[in-house]
């Protein structure tokens, strides 16, 4: 498998843990020293981020999700994965419909790729990527 399609396996094995709420399957993807960068600014530290990983996709509020506009770089040993997630949210019997993008830093060690740092951010509308994107969707949490 060529660098490319192994950290497109990734990628999308991290969005599949999220929708599945799989916290053992995403910690056998993530460096020891793995840190998250949250949309509104907070540091968080691998641990913290596991314990919110277990509950993190609630189906019966995100009722869609997806991943588009995939772009991976790769450097040496480090990889940068950038992607956007289109969501659809029922809260209080409102809709909100927003995409954020997000960058993950991988980094090989022994041939194997490990996440060692993710950074989210909201994107404005005028910026959202179309829907010939798309790399994989769920729905209620069911990929289809």
């Amino acid at each position: 498998m060529t660098e490319l399609a192994q950290l497109q396996a990734l990628n999308r094995l991290f969005i599949h843990n999220y929708v599945t709420n799989d916290v053992a399957s995403h910690d056998a993807i993530l460096h020891f020293d793995f840190a998250y960068m949250s949309s509104d600014g907070r540091r968080i530290n691998r641990r913290t981020y596991l314990r919110n990983w277990a509950t993190g996709f609630d189906p019966a509020v995100i009722v869609y999700w997806d991943m588009r506009d995939e772009e991976i770089t790769v450097a040496g040993d480090t990889a940068l994965v950038r992607a956007t997630n289109k969501y659809i949210e029922f809260t209080d019997g409102q809709e909100t419909v927003g995409m954020a993008t997000y960058t993950d830093v991988y980094v090989r060690s022994d041939g194997t790729w490990r996440c060692i740092h993710a950074q989210i951010s909201n994107v404005a509308p005028d910026h959202w990527p179309n829907d010939g994107s798309i790399v994989c969707r769920y729905s209620m949490g069911v990929q289809f």
